[in-house]
């Protein structure tokens, strides 16, 4: 398994677009990604946004994740992406 990290800034002026299209664009592509076993998405701080989205294959996150998946959302500037594996689970 895989993890794709994301780390962004999101304008604050539009952040109620930015989750509008969080919820309406961006979610139903990943949730509908080959390889895509769950994801996470933290509330953001001073305008910085995390998320973490697990794939059952590192290619799988490669191409769920930016820049391969084009994600856009108004105000939100994508400014790292990582994927790693996944060492240890627990429930």
């Amino acid at each position: 398994m895989h993890a794709a990290l994301v780390t962004l800034t999101i304008d604050p002026d539009q952040a109620p677009a930015a989750a509008g299209a969080l919820m309406n664009d961006i979610l139903p592509k990943i949730r509908s990604a080959p390889g895509f076993v769950t994801g996470y998405w933290l509330e953001p701080a001073d305008g910085s946004g995390f998320s973490m989205m697990l794939f059952d294959t590192e290619e799988q996150a490669r191409q769920a994740t930016p820049p391969a998946s084009g994600w856009t959302a108004p105000g939100v500037t994508i400014t790292g992406v990582e994927i790693r594996r996944v060492a240890v689970t627990a429930p």
